[in-house]
């Protein structure tokens, strides 16, 4: 029984393929089942009473040969009850008719029946007091045979014919096909594509998708799951690695400073101690870039030029006077120790390098917040703006030639802007310096 109760779910195509090749094969299968309902109910059967060029050719070949008026009347009637309309009138009773403006179905008719052995046709004359669209053929006896053709011409009655009928459950196959592309096959692939640019931006935030759609999909679901829960255990234990170096090598530092201490020549020590935080603070440093504390920092709503002010204030209180410029008020989304992080680490670059340090702030269309970090520095060659961002680069130019630092603070800056689904730029100065734009979008609270 449950063998049974399975089959319905077997028989459902699982492959992008066979599923589109079924809902091709069901809707022309339902097509032609349209198609033949429709010509059944609606249009006449073969047997019933139509127009035909050789009906009326027979027709007036058949009262040609009648022998007598008498035969001639009963073959009339005969016709008649067959579905024509046809009259026996006297050619005297025509009246002329313009053969320009005869409908063209009509024009058609006329030119094969003119083919027709035995027929003669009346084309320039018309019987008068019938609307109808009217064939005359010539008698033998001086009279005429009018059949009066009525040619639909409703607009509905012509959509509803087998041929236009077709087409339209054609376009209408097409139409759902188009639905089950969008909501079964682009739907999870969709799905798929953002959990991938989603995972780009910060390989821990990530939920597991869920398996659906055609085989395929499913498929590229399972392959993009297990590749995320591999790279997440790639970087736990590259993060695990690298704290347990920098443990280790804590300890010989901590003993080298306790060393440093006791030289008595000042010069060589201090020479030894500066080289000491040199090397802790790089540890510090890469440590900080492989931390994982900006992924895992909920979004908040902060007032943002509170927020930048607070951050050159605490520049201005070492020493390094910054200034703010930007409207009083402005919210924004987002995750507040990883964004004070990124912008400190921007103005701190600025301040070693600049004498005057301002920082911006102003919305951009479609909802975006700029923060603007500009300097009256010796800038960064073009060449270089975009490899600053590296990590561990190290130029040539005497601004990106920094002894003091380990080339990670833009590095830090520029992935906690692109985990906030921002993008960070940098432009020479006028006339000189440098400006650093952190783009960001101004509401993000259903980021994870």
């Amino acid at each position: 029984m449950a063998f049974l109760m399975g089959w319905p779910e077997r028989l459902i195509p699982r492959s992008i393929t066979t599923q589109i090749s079924s809902l091709v094969a069901i809707s022309v299968m339902l097509g032609f089942a349209v198609v033949v309902a429709i010509v059944v109910l609606l249009f006449d059967p073969p047997s019933n009473p139509t127009f035909s060029v050789a009906r009326v050719a027979d027709a007036t070949r058949l009262l040609k040969a009648a022998s007598s008026s008498i035969e001639a009347d009963d073959l009339l009637a005969a016709v008649q009850r067959t579905g024509l309309k046809v009259e026996r009138i006297a050619v005297s009773d025509l009246v002329p008719r313009d053969t320009d403006s005869l409908p063209f179905i009509l024009k058609l008719a006329l030119r094969q029946l003119a083919l027709q052995p035995g027929v003669e046709l009346v084309e320039d004359l018309r019987y008068p007091g019938s609307t109808r669209s009217q064939i005359v053929t010539r008698l033998d006896d001086g009279r005429a045979l009018m059949f009066d053709i009525s040619f639909d011409t409703n607009l509905w009655r012509f959509l509803l014919t087998p041929t236009a009928m077709l087409l339209i459950i054609v376009l209408v196959s097409v139409l759902l096909l188009s639905v089950y592309a969008v909501r079964w096959v682009i739907s999870p692939l969709a799905e798929v594509a953002t959990a991938a640019v989603a995972f780009g931006r910060s390989p821990r935030d990530h939920e597991v998708l869920h398996r659906r759609g055609p085989r395929e999909i499913m498929q590229v679901t399972d392959a993009l799951n297990e590749m995320r829960t591999r790279i997440g255990g790639l970087l736990d234990d590259r993060t695990r690695m690298l704290a347990a170096i920098s443990h280790d090598l804590r300890t010989p530092l901590t003993r080298l400073r306790l060393r440093a201490e006791r030289v008595d020549q000042d010069n060589l020590r201090t020479g030894m101690q500066n080289d000491i935080t040199h090397v802790a603070r790089m540890l510090d440093d890469t440590l900080e870039y492989l931390r994982d504390d900006a992924r895992s920092e909920a979004m908040s709503l902060i007032d943002l030029p509170s927020f930048l002010q607070t951050i050159c204030s605490d520049f201005a209180d070492t020493g390094h006077p910054v200034a703010y410029l930007g409207p009083a008020r402005l919210s924004c989304a987002c995750r507040p120790r990883a964004l004070s992080r990124a912008v400190t680490n921007i103005v701190e670059n600025a301040v070693k390098h600049g004498g005057i340090v301002a920082v911006g702030l102003r919305t951009r269309p479609a909802d975006l917040i700029e923060i603007e970090v500009a300097d009256d520095g010796p800038g960064i060659p073009s060449v270089l703006l975009d490899k600053v961002f590296e990590p561990f680069f190290k130029g040539n130019d005497a601004r990106v030639q920094d002894s003091t630092g380990f080339g990670l603070g833009l590095s830090i800056a520029r992935d906690i802007v692109k985990r906030h689904g921002g993008a960070i730029e940098m432009h020479p100065g006028q006339p000189t310096g440098l400006r650093v734009l952190l783009v960001l979008p101004q509401q993000q609270l259903d980021m994870s």
